[in-house]
């Protein structure tokens, strides 16, 4: 029998979200991910994708993308999170989905289980990228403060008027 309201069950769906760039734990956007003002987020494993992608950096402000091009790349590393609907919701907001980032569900496979534990999580990629992207290093696990010297510049210090999209995507000319 149903009890509770519908909306109340539409808010309490649990989604896996695999995040490999800024809003791992110390990293610069984490705080998206335990503000309770931005729904509910739980960490639940170390993973890393099952297939090869490259992720890059670019961008004046140093921001990482993970290009949807299977195969070429590493099996890149990251965290998989369950959250609700209202995180879902503000981390699409967060990652301009459908503009600039594509959320899509992709296998990745669980690094700290013993067993090959393989979970399909949704993951940001970015989907029509300019080519040129694919000449940028390769990461395997991003950090802001890794070796590669290229900081993650926050949103609020950056130019309001700069367009991220018209920068890396390439279906984006004649906006």
């Amino acid at each position: 029998m149903f009890s509770g309201s519908w909306s109340t069950q539409i808010s309490q769906m649990v989604h896996k979200v695999f995040v490999y760039g800024t809003l791992k734990r110390n990293e610069p956007n984490h705080g998206t991910m335990t503000n309770p003002e931005n729904g509910v987020a739980t960490f639940i494993a170390e993973g890393m994708t099952k297939e090869k992608y490259p992720l890059i950096i670019a961008t004046k402000y140093n921001v990482p993308f993970l290009l949807h091009s299977p195969g070429t790349g590493y099996n890149v590393k990251g965290e998989i999170y369950e959250v609700d609907d209202k995180m879902l919701s503000n981390l699409d907001i967060l990652e301009d989905h459908p503009n600039c980032y594509i959320r899509d569900k992709n296998d990745i496979v669980l690094t700290d289980s013993t067993h090959r534990t393989v979970m399909k999580c949704w993951v940001y990629f970015l989907k029509m990228f300019k080519p040129e992207l694919l000449s940028k290093p390769f990461l395997e696990d991003y950090k802001s403060e890794g070796d590669h010297g290229m900081r993650y510049c926050e949103r609020c210090k950056r130019d309001v008027n700069f367009k991220l999209k018209l920068a890396v995507r390439d279906d984006c000319a004649y906006l």
